[in-house]
């Protein structure tokens, strides 16, 4: 996506896919206040009568809502997988509290003179319930009923971590790729829903006493119509892809599939860390991913050959900084140690080891250089501090760890750790902005990602690895005053894959199969 292109025409560009997401959304949000009504109501009309289960049922209500969103996702995902219905249950959740806390504290709140008045009308509890309690306390229901439509559309864009669509799907793509276009076409229409959906629930709250039953009666009604705007995404492709955020915006990605190979496939976004047992349970049919990561081993995966070279080498290496290669003459021939070590079938390896096996990233870091005869006792690290940074996947901790033991090991400087920076482009802005001295990146990201040559000249360099090497070294030295060093030896290429019973059972083998196979 184009990085210099105005808001306006990206939002334009884009349109279509907007309107779906921000339908979605609103689907998203009212589908879980809807549940959270129903339940929320009859619960602080049973604790207003029940004085004593007040605090144990607002209590829990709020120990829920304190639980950070995205570790109720985590939480939720074992237990109900991913899509709509983990994303449903966390609203209503997080949606439960003011409903509960305003039903509660507005029948609470009622003239106790008037209560006594309709008992002695001869009202029944259940007929001063609906015609004087409820009626009463409407403007402070409506209130917590406002906070909690507010709560759930803000916290939906996480929605799209789990593949169950929303604004967030733009969102996460601009945080992944730097992209302010893409973070605000999410963020803006957000904004607006929450204000535009609290506005309209004011009027709502304003409603005068005579029309309050009434109002009461076709509430649900109205919020089960707009529950009805949720829909996953429809197409009529018979496989369903997940893809990154980040893969979904970038030229040797999602764009580059259908441009290139006119790729048609119905697909939702969806976060790494729960991809690929997505797949392994028949949730999704395709996913994007990296050809040494550890999880195709365990989960019996296979990658899709790409017969029209849109991916790029990616051959691994560290990116420094020349200032601190200056100050640090030592630093460059610690660094190139780990130079032609590790190849595809060593990171896989690895990565299979941090992915599946779950052993944390400076064990298998410190195992493999033993095993290679490189590991040194840490010195004394008085000399000074390099800074290594990292992307947010399992690899990246593997290698950074590997350097910063390297350092410690062979030099007399120490290291601080930063790692999980999130995407490619928030290592690279930490770099250039000296956040950071180092980390380690990928030829082919920094072809596509960060330089973004014309696409003429990518087609002349991608088939060479050493010319995109070469290609990419000098344009990082001569623009940002960089340094690549020598190539680890492994090429960690973007792929798409599949179960591999599923590839050999419909006979798909390559993205052309694939594309052959969705048109049919």
């Amino acid at each position: 996506m184009d990085q210099h292109q105005g808001l306006w025409d990206f939002m334009h560009q884009q349109s279509a896919k907007l309107l779906q997401q921000t339908i979605q959304h609103i689907g998203l949000t009212f589908i879980s206040l809807l549940i959270a009504i129903l339940i929320g109501v009859p619960l602080g009309i049973f604790i207003s009568r029940n004085k004593k289960a007040a605090g144990i049922v607002l209590g829990t209500a709020g120990v829920l809502q304190t639980i950070p969103s995205i570790a109720l996702l985590g939480f939720l995902i074992p237990v109900l997988g991913i899509g709509p219905i983990p994303a449903i249950a966390a609203l209503f959740l997080y949606a439960l509290l003011p409903v509960i806390r305003n039903t509660y504290t507005g029948i609470d709140g009622v003239d106790p003179g008037v209560k006594e008045a309709a008992l002695a009308m001869g009202m029944t509890a259940t007929q001063r319930l609906f015609r004087v309690d409820l009626v009463l306390a409407f403007p402070v229901i409506m209130a917590g009923i406002r906070t909690a439509t507010v709560i759930n559309v803000g916290v939906g864009t996480l929605a799209a971590y789990i593949a169950a669509g929303g604004l967030g799907e733009f969102i996460f793509g601009g945080i992944a790729l730097n992209n302010t276009n893409m973070i605000l076409a999410g963020a803006i229409p957000a904004a607006l829903l929450a204000i535009l959906l609290d506005f309209l629930l004011s009027l709502v709250q304003r409603t005068g006493r005579r029309r309050r039953r009434t109002v009461l009666a076709c509430l649900p009604l109205g919020l089960l119509l707009l529950s009805s705007f949720y829909v996953l995404p429809i197409g009529n492709s018979r496989l369903l892809a997940g893809f990154t955020p980040e893969f979904m915006g970038r030229r040797d990605g999602d764009i580059g599939l259908r441009e290139v190979y006119g790729l048609k496939v119905r697909t939702v976004v969806i976060s790494d860390a729960v991809m690929y047992k997505a797949i392994y349970d028949h949730k999704l049919d395709i996913i994007s991913g990296y050809s040494t990561d550890g999880r195709l081993k365990a989960y019996d995966l296979v990658t899709l050959e790409d017969d029209r070279s849109i991916f790029p080498p990616y051959y691994a290496a560290p990116v420094i900084r020349n200032r601190v290669l200056k100050q640090y003459p030592e630093l460059a021939p610690v660094l190139n140690k780990l130079s032609g070590r590790i190849n595809d079938s060593i990171m896989t390896l690895l990565n299979y080891r941090a992915e599946y096996l779950n052993q944390p990233p400076d064990r298998i870091a410190r195992d493999f250089l033993q095993a290679q005869g490189l590991y040194q006792p840490p010195r004394n690290g008085h000399k000074g501090i390099v800074r290594l940074g990292s992307k947010i996947f399992p690899e990246q901790y593997i290698l950074t760890d590997m350097y910063a033991m390297l350092v410690r090991g062979y030099t007399d400087l120490d290291v601080e750790s930063k790692t999980g920076l999130g995407g490619t482009k928030i290592c690279f802005e930490a770099l250039t902005h000296d956040q950071i001295d180092m980390y380690p990146e990928y030829t082919g990201t920094a072809l596509l990602a960060i330089l973004q040559p014309p696409a003429a000249l990518t087609a002349r360099l991608t088939p060479d690895r050493d010319s995109v090497y070469r290609y990419v070294a000098g344009r990082f030295s001569k623009d940002y005053d960089l340094t690549w060093l020598e190539p680890i030896g492994f090429n960690n290429a973007y792929a798409l894959m599949m179960r591999r019973s599923q590839s050999q059972q419909l006979g798909i083998h390559t993205i052309t199969d694939l594309t052959n196979y969705l048109k049919k």
